[in-house]
């Protein structure tokens, strides 16, 4: 069973980040399931459920949270906040970077959670400029595979100097992402440079090494023991960092998948990997963030 899994996490992960081809994950799937019927609920169990129940309940009384529409970096730009309703100091700022899904209900939630933590929070949807996120995940996909990388770069720098100017924060801001999110919280550290304080990437794939001196911000790196595809990347990005002088911290949690964090996804989810890489990340920010 621990091979049919492991090799059904394989098949979706090819989906999701290669071919997105449905109908070869079905035919892929039935093979190795034994019937369709079987295959849909493998594939139900990997991946992420929009169905699921949020950790943090979006009408928490702790939080305030909002969503903008307006116009980032000179495109239309959408953003998910949340922030602590009675903050005892000012705080750090922290935006949140989705997945390859866009802003989802998850990231939202995450974002909630970051805010509890004890920072104000920004979830942009980098999907913005061509509609927003799309409830159809699959459609999500191929509007990233299309995205302007540097709009959302450009975005995201735009997003990080009006949170420094605010009045309720440090002046500094970090980033968090995931997956997508990750490999892009990776090149925002490139492209940002002393502007972000510091930068978290979960299982994100890497930048060229050779991009590693343009680097500012103390990175904190999170990778999954069987993501061979995204840890080939990895390995040589924090060689570099190091041989180039920067801050980096990198973890490697082994036995557990891509997107271990994701608490949405029932087979891919590991609880302590978890809860041991949230704890290293929110110590990690406020070491940076707060003053």
């Amino acid at each position: 069973m621990t091979d049919l899994r492991d090799r059904a996490v394989e098949i979706y992960d090819a989906f999701t980040h290669e071919h997105h081809d449905r109908r070869t994950l079905l035919r892929q799937m039935t093979l190795l399931a034994g019937s369709a019927t079987a295959a849909e609920a493998l594939i139900l169990s990997i991946a992420a459920s929009p169905a699921a129940a949020a950790q943090i309940d979006p009408k928490d009384p702790r939080l305030v949270t909002d969503r903008s529409v307006g116009t980032e970096g000179g495109a239309p730009s959408i953003a998910y906040f949340a922030a602590p309703r009675q903050p005892k100091a000012k705080l750090g700022y922290v935006l949140v970077i989705h997945e390859n899904r866009g802003l989802t209900p998850h990231i939202q939630d995450v974002a909630r959670r970051l805010a509890l933590a004890g920072f104000r929070v920004i979830a942009p949807d980098f999907l913005a400029p061509q509609g927003g996120t799309p409830a159809d995940e699959d459609k999500a996909r191929a509007m990233i595979g299309t995205l302007d990388y540097d709009l959302a770069l450009k975005q995201a720098r735009a997003f990080i100097a009006r949170a420094a100017t605010q009045r309720t924060g440090t002046g500094k801001v970090g980033a968090v992402g995931f997956c997508w999110g990750g490999a892009f919280v990776n090149r925002l550290a490139v492209a940002a440079g002393p502007a972000l304080a510091a930068g978290i990437a979960y299982y994100g794939p890497a930048p060229d090494p050779a991009e590693a001196a343009r680097v500012s911000a103390p990175l904190m790196l999170h990778y999954a023991g069987k993501d061979a595809r995204v840890n080939a990347t990895g390995e040589p990005w924090v060689a570099a960092l190091k041989a180039a002088g920067k801050s980096v911290e990198a973890f490697t949690y082994p036995g557990v998948d891509h997107a271990f964090n994701n608490d949405t996804s029932a087979q891919r989810y590991d609880a302590a990997a978890a809860a041991l890489a949230w704890d290293r990340t929110t110590r990690f920010l406020h070491a940076r963030l707060d003053r």
